[in-house]
This record gives C-alpha cells, sequence and structure tokens, in this order.
C-alpha cells in the first residue's frame, strides 16, 4: 500500500543507478531522492486525513459537511488506494515484470497481501462505529493486483478506466442479490464463520470495495512507472488531476440537477431500502461503499465512498493533484524556499513512511480508554504524536515496525520463490573435440 507498507525503502529505490558506468551527478541523485521524498509526503497527508475523518465530527447541527470531511471524507482513503499502485510499480522496477521474474514477483504480493490482511483481521476486533478498518480491503487489492503488474502501461490505464466506468455499473446489478453487507470490521472469527460473506464484502459491498477500487490502484500503477523526477510529470499530475476532480463535482451537478437526476432519485426513493434520512445523509455526506440500487440515476452521485464513477473519478484526481503539488515542491531552486519547503515536508515524509505502523496505532487509540479528549483536542494530540514518531523513529531505526515485518517476510518469499524457479540444469556430456588430426571415436 502504501498505506499499508513501503514496498521499497527510501534508500534502496532512490539509488540512481550509474549510466554507462558513468554515477549520476549531485542533482539527478538529489531529484531521485525528493521525488521518494513527495510520495512518503503524501502518504504522510493521507494519514492525517484519514486520521481527522475518524476523529473529527463529519456534520454539523444542521446535517451539513463540516470543512475537514469536505477536504478528507473519501479522498484521504482513496489516495493510499493511489498511493498503493505507485508503491507496486516501485516495487516492479517502475516497468512490466518480466515473466521470467513472475514468480518471484506474484509470492512478494501474495505475502504481503497475507500479512496486511491478518493485521487488519486482528484489528476487527475494534469498534467500526469509530473506525471501519481498510487493511483487509487493501490485502485484496494486492491480490487482485497481481496479473496487473504483467501488463504493459497502457493497458493497465485501460484496465483502470474499464473498471472506474463498468464495475459500478455492474455492482448496482449485483447488490440486490447479495447479502446485506455488515459495514463492521472484520475479524478472523468472522472469516472462519461466513468466509463467503467476507470475500463478497470486502470485493464488491463493503465499505472499501476491492474490485472498484482497483480503479485507484491502476492509476497507481501508471503514475508509478512515469519518471516523477521531471517536473513536466508534476506538472502534469497537478493538472490532471484538477481536471478530474472539477470535471467529476461539474459532471455530477449537471446531471443532478440540470438533467433532473435528483429528482429521479427521490421519486424512486420509496423502492430503496433507505429511508429518507438516510437517503440525505448519502447525498450530503456519501455512502457506506455502494449506493441504492433504486434508481440508475445514483450513478451521477459524486459523494464520498458511493463507489460510482465520479466519485472515484473525483477522488482519484484530489489524490493525483496532491502528488504532483508534493512533486512540483520538490523542484523549488531558491535555497530559502527550499529549505522551508524541506523542513515542512521532512515531517510528513516521515510518517508517511510508516504509516501501517501509525494507522494501526491510530485505530487502537480511538479505541482505547486513553482517547478521552474532545474531537479536536484528540485530532490534534494524533498529528503531533505521528509526526514526532515519524522522525524521531526514521531518525533512530529507519523502517517502521509493522512495515519491517511485512518487507522481511516478503523477501523471503521471494528469496524461496527465487530458489524454487531455479533448478540446477542436467549434466550434459560434451564429447572431446578431436586433436592433431585425431577423429572422434565412432559411437558402438
Amino acid at each position: 500500500m502504501s498505506l499499508p507498507t513501503t514496498p521499497a525503502t527510501l534508500q534502496q529505490v532512490a539509488t540512481v543507478q550509474p549510466i554507462n558506468g558513468v554515477p549520476p551527478g549531485p542533482n539527478i541523485a538529489w531529484r531521485g531522492r525528493a521525488r521518494l521524498v513527495a510520495v512518503d509526503a503524501t502518504r504522510g497527508v493521507a494519514l492525517l486525513g484519514m486520521i481527522a475523518v475518524h476523529s473529527l465530527y463529519e456534520s454539523d447541527p444542521q446535517g451539513h459537511p463540516t470543512i475537514p470531511f469536505m477536504i478528507f471524507g473519501g479522498r484521504a482513503a482513496a489516495a493510499f488506494a493511489v498511493l498503493a499502485g505507485i508503491g507496486i510499480a516501485f516495487m516492479t522496477g517502475r516497468k512490466r515484470v518480466d515473466r521470467s521474474a513472475g514468480r518471484a514477483t506474484a509470492f512478494t504480493l501474495m505475502t504481503r497481501a497475507l500479512v496486511i490482511g491478518a493485521i487488519g483481521l486482528a484489528l476487527g476486533y475494534t469498534d467500526g462505529d469509530l473506525a471501519v478498518v481498510i487493511l483487509p480491503y487493501y490485502a485484496l487489492m494486492f491480490l487482485l493486483a497481481i496479473p496487473l503488474v504483467f501488463l504493459p502501461t497502457w493497458t493497465v490505464a485501460v484496465v483502470g478506466t474499464l473498471t472506474a466506468a463498468g464495475v459500478p455499473a455492474i455492482t448496482h446489478v449485483l447488490i440486490p442479490h447479495l447479502p446485506v453487507p455488515e459495514l463492521d470490521n472484520y475479524s478472523f472469527g468472522y472469516l472462519v464463520d461466513f468466509p463467503g460473506r467476507l470475500i463478497s464484502e470486502i470485493a464488491i459491498t463493503g465499505e472499501y470495495p476491492a474490485v472498484s477500487w482497483m480503479a485507484y490502484l491502476c492509476v497507481g500503477l501508471v503514475i508509478g512507472r512515469l519518471n516523477l523526477a521531471r517536473l513536466r510529470v508534476a506538472i502534469l499530475l497537478i493538472g490532471t488531476g484538477a481536471g478530474f476532480a472539477v470535471g467529476a463535482a461539474v459532471a455530477s451537478s449537471m446531471l443532478l440537477n440540470r438533467y433532473g437526476g435528483l429528482a429521479h432519485i427521490w421519486a424512486a426513493q420509496p423502492n430503496s431500502v433507505l429511508t429518507v434520512p438516510e437517503t440525505t445523509e448519502v447525498l450530503r455526506l456519501g455512502g457506506d461503499g455502494t449506493v441504492p440500487a433504486s434508481s440508475w440515476w445514483w450513478l451521477a452521485v459524486d459523494s464520498p465512498h458511493t463507489g460510482t464513477p465520479l466519485d472515484l473519478l473525483g477522488t482519484a484526481g484530489s489524490a493525483i493533484g496532491l502528488l504532483g503539488i508534493m512533486l512540483l515542491i520538490g523542484h523549488f531552486t531558491w535555497p530559502v524556499l527550499r529549505r522551508l519547503t524541506t523542513m515542512a515536508q521532512a515531517p510528513l515524509a516521515a510518517a508517511g513512511s510508516m504509516t501501517l505502523t501509525l494507522y494501526t496505532a491510530h485505530i487502537i487509540f480511538i479505541n482505547s480508554d486513553y482517547d478521552t479528549y474532545d474531537a479536536h483536542t484528540g485530532y490534534f494530540l494524533q498529528v503531533a504524536a505521528v509526526l514526532l514518531i515519524g522522525l524521531a523513529w526514521r531518525a533512530t531505526a529507519g523502517r517502521g515496525p509493522l512495515e519491517g515485518l511485512v518487507t522481511m517476510l516478503a523477501n523471503r518469499a521471494r528469496r524461496w520463490a527465487t530458489a524454487g524457479s531455479h533448478r540446477a540444469p542436467r549434466a550434459v556430456i560434451v564429447p572431446a573435440q578431436p586433436q592433431d588430426g585425431e577423429g572422434i571415436a565412432p559411437r558402438p
């Protein structure tokens, strides 16, 4: 995930290889490091956004979304999914995986998925009303990403586009025929008792439906294969992200208001599984991963966590634009400005490099007896804690503890897979070559 874990360390990925035997210049190496800092800083912002969604109020007394929820609602989680795709792209060398490395890559991703899923199920005994743990969904996304890493970049882009446009429509048809999701945290007990329902919910009907969210991961894979050290790529990401976000909002507004989509939704409300207040809440604040199947016009909504094409497009655009801004900051050349932005990015990048550990700590904290603060005090204390812990841990230990666990097990799986795919060749007897006119002895 890069929510869950950074597939490669900063030192490994930021190391710039020699070109034609000539070591890279300091400017090239610095840009490589700046690229990684930007990705980690983006992940750090997403972490703070996730904490805000879980810790602050999502609506005011009148039922309207609060400013923090308007900023981070649906966008923070989507950013993690996009960054997960970027992390997988970095792990696979920022290019299409060759078949010769297929076994090792597949085992690495499977191991990451299993470990992340196990951590998520361990957190499943916490209160889902406080926070729905996202890790089991990410585990399935890592598994679904395995075939994608063998595809060329343009094919990944096509798959992502078709997923964003088509899967919500397919889900809309399937929802009435699937079990009503629990919309709670999934534990090992739930896996044992209801394995089929667990897969159905994390794949299609849950809070973060993995099949629909593969659109985010495809976006991240495509971005991760770009040359993120280039200024024009940063500008392209900002423009593309802004276009996606604004375009989705404008399209939704026009479809719902000018073309009567909202009227059709309310006309079909009696056939919906939602009450009138619940329908209003979905339209204002967002859903629980999907939308009702009472009207096709629901697919024109762009509210957070509704899983519609416009929701996926808009939230992906926010993540793309945020990453572009972080990358652009790395191109500042004025020394004073560079120094200030480096100081600002450092704690975000440090926290972003160990999001699996800090996200887990956040979930445990808000479910503990220690969370006795009011919403805003509790949030700012958590922000201070994750930034300071991130800085201290990076300075003293490097990789986060859970990140280290995932990486260690994934590396073992890779080594095992690599060893298994390189069997010793059979011995071949080569006959002696004739010398001084001697011929080869005839076969008996």
